[in-house]
């Protein structure tokens, strides 16, 4: 065995070392780097929210691990496998990062649209968020959010009721739906389906950009048969608004047209309501009703709209048919939207009213009467 001269030893120690300096340097800056990243800023570290959770939530939540107990979201390593990280000592600095990511975050905003008209009916355009004042399940509000919201992408649905009630003036009206969709629809923009319904709903356009394609699916309409008008407003909403995919924010409106006569639904008319409001959508009645006289049919499709912030049109003549359409597309171009943090809010899937005020103005605001809070 040969012997390192004692020059040789002192200047190999002398390079180690730095190195291992070095070495020491970079997983202390590392350490670092993961306790600030670890969360956002002003975010209640780890250990603080296990103790501030661990009286009356044991079911919910996992305990703080102490010792040398391994974290419960993590995987055991197979076999052979090192694990990714070392069993946690107990220290702040040792928590895992998974509780900052599998805690549920509320961010308790409602968003809601409304339209604002004076006392002539004529659209009022110009308002700021300062003009209003909004009341959640009778307490007042904190506004996040605030815009005038004319150009927002709609999902609309046209439901046609195409029983045999309905049959003296259903090709006009037809007509009058068509006209709508060419004015309203946007190609690449806006989307409608359209929905006939006698005892079943039937989909005879589903949601397309295409206004020829939604005009085809109207005419093929043809009267005749019962009418079951709370199902196919509830299909429409749980089945077409509830399930279609959401990749951007968009205003959701379904235009129903019957007399509000129904004898052949399933469910009731506050559970269509009830649906359309999970569904955040504004549904616009017009009825088929000639007789010139409100009757009961009409006052069900005055609680519809008036239940989601819509509005109910009575076109005892034909050519005004054509006039409630062109009301409602004006509408659509005349709202606003709102967010705002409800106080003391639960999500306990509980409904909730809304009201909104424009104090000292004299304006009427629409808006829906309320909505159902998230269930955990």
């Amino acid at each position: 065995m040969k012997l390192i001269p004692m020059k040789l030893r002192i200047a190999l120690f002398s390079v180690a070392v730095p190195v291992v300096w070095a070495s020491l340097l970079v997983g202390a800056g590392s350490s670092v780097s993961a306790q600030t990243t670890a969360g956002p800023k002003g975010d209640t570290p780890p250990v603080a929210q296990a103790a501030s959770q661990t009286s009356g939530s044991s079911s919910q939540q996992t305990p703080p691990q102490t010792g040398s107990q391994a974290s419960p979201q993590s995987s055991p390593p197979t076999s052979g496998q090192q694990p990714a990280t070392p069993p946690n000592s107990g220290s702040a600095n040792s928590q895992p990062d998974e509780p900052l990511t599998t805690i549920t975050t509320v961010t308790n905003e409602v968003r809601v649209v409304f339209t604002v008209t004076d006392k002539h009916g004529h659209y009022i355009k110009d308002l700021k968020k300062e003009d209003f004042k909004v009341i959640d399940d009778k307490k007042p509000a904190a506004l996040r959010s605030f815009r005038s919201e004319t150009d927002l992408p709609l999902e609309v649905g046209l439901l046609i009721d195409a029983s045999n009630s309905v049959r003296d003036r259903f090709k006009f009206e037809q007509e009058a739906a068509i006209e709508f969709l060419n004015a309203t629809i946007r190609p690449h923009y806006d989307e409608a389906f359209v929905v006939g319904f006698d005892v079943t709903p039937e989909v005879v356009q589903d949601f397309t950009d295409n206004s020829e394609s939604l005009s085809i699916g109207v005419r093929s309409l043809r009267a005749g048969g019962g009418t079951a008008m709370y199902d196919a407003l509830y299909f429409a909403c749980r089945d077409k608004l509830l399930k279609h995919e959401q990749t951007r924010q968009v205003r959701r409106a379904i235009i129903l047209l019957s007399d509000g006569e129904d004898n052949q639904s399933h469910v009731t008319r506050e559970e269509a309501i009830e649906m359309a409001e999970r569904a955040d959508a504004i549904v616009y009645t017009i009825s088929t009703n000639i007789s010139g006289m409100k009757g009961a049919g009409d006052k069900t499709l005055e609680r519809i709209a008036d239940a989601t912030g819509g509005r109910a049109f009575f076109p005892f003549q034909m050519r005004e048919v054509s006039d409630a359409f062109s009301s409602i597309q004006e509408e659509l171009r005349s709202q606003y939207l709102m967010a705002y943090k409800p106080e003391n809010f639960v999500s306990d899937g509980r409904y909730r009213t809304i009201d909104i005020e424009a104090p000292g103005k004299g304006f009427k605001v629409r808006t829906r009467k309320g909505y159902y809070a998230p269930k955990q």
